[in-house]
């Protein structure tokens, strides 16, 4: 059984820069820079979830700032719904408070989910970068480039993470399962990779979950994620292509509210099934289901949105 009550992202997070799993470049290319603190640029993390962009962070805010890290480095979560107001406030008072300390070269500060700000705020963010210059520099983490303005990127030095490689999860997982003295099998590390699709904090979390079960098997893992229910989202598909809408619908409302299958999941599996299915009219279904995937993101009704989208697949069906 697990030996500790923490959560094992936390307990097995990189303290050094040198220990980032699969980012060979950006280990490189920061190291270089950290040879000169004073000129330090500000650093712009991109790239999907769980591939190390917070812990490298966090890891160069530690390297340069050594045992005081904790007290000049401020963590802020950009896309908190006070928005920019709450940046300015927490920034300026944080740069503003006590001297520098003579054994550090700037305070850092670290805004996660960057892409979230709206244009405005980012317009007002750059502003912010540029009064406090002189004595903070700005971490700032996203998972999509795009959706920072220009004005930002060119004052960062951009580096885009990519996903860990399956070759690269396998050893961190059975490092973990080591010295947390689990049983784990081949299978269920491999389900575990292939689930996670390069994110390693999911990954760390799902083998968490499997290993309170007892031991990390191919069943443990596809209980715990969820994935006995992906047959059932190809039952659903084929009810509704046969024109059993409220067959179909029963079966999906039970996948969501019986068994916790979250509606982007669901649209996850209903697009691979449409794959599986080599249906002729495989276009027509992928457009229908990216239709309503949008829907659902913008805040309609999961219910009524996925409902519809059943009815559609049957017109398509027939």
């Amino acid at each position: 059984m697990p030996s500790s009550n923490l959560m094992w992202v936390e307990k097995y997070r990189p303290q050094k820069i040198s220990e980032l799993v699969n980012q060979k470049e950006i280990v490189g290319s920061i190291n270089s820079m950290l040879k000169n603190q004073p000129e330090l640029p500000h650093l712009l993390f991109s790239g999907s979830a769980g591939v190390g962009k917070t812990t490298a962070a966090l890891c160069v805010s530690r390297e340069i700032l050594g045992e005081h890290w904790r007290d000049y480095t401020l963590e802020l979560n950009a896309s908190d719904e006070r928005g920019i107001n709450m940046v300015r406030e927490r920034v300026k008072k944080f740069s503003r408070f006590a001297g520098l300390d003579t054994e550090i070269p700037f305070k850092i500060i670290i805004l996660d989910e960057a892409d979230e700000m709206t244009t405005d705020a980012q317009t007002a963010l750059r502003r912010i970068i540029e009064d406090t210059a002189k004595i903070c520099r700005f971490i700032l983490i996203a998972n999509n480039l795009s959706k920072i303005i220009e004005p930002i990127q060119s004052r960062c030095v951009v580096f885009k993470f990519t996903k860990i490689s399956t070759k690269e999860i396998l050893p961190q997982l059975k490092s973990i399962s080591k010295k947390e003295k689990i049983k784990v099998d081949e299978k269920g590390l491999n389900t575990i990779s292939d689930y996670t699709d390069g994110d390693l904090r999911h990954a760390i979390n799902i083998l968490q979950a499997a290993a309170s079960s007892g031991s990390v098997t191919e069943s443990t893992v596809k209980s715990v994620v969820g994935l006995t229910k992906t047959k059932d989202v190809q039952d659903v598909l084929k009810l509704a292509l046969n024109g059993k809408i409220s067959d179909s619908r029963d079966k999906m409302i039970e996948l969501i509210k019986v068994y916790g299958m979250s509606e982007s999941d669901f649209l996850k599996y209903i697009t691979q099934a449409a794959f599986s299915s080599k249906a002729s009219n495989l276009e027509q279904m992928l457009e229908i289901i990216a239709k309503y995937d949008y829907r659902v993101l913008v805040g309609a009704n999961p219910e009524i949105q996925l409902s519809a989208l059943l009815a559609e697949l049957a017109k398509v069906g027939k």
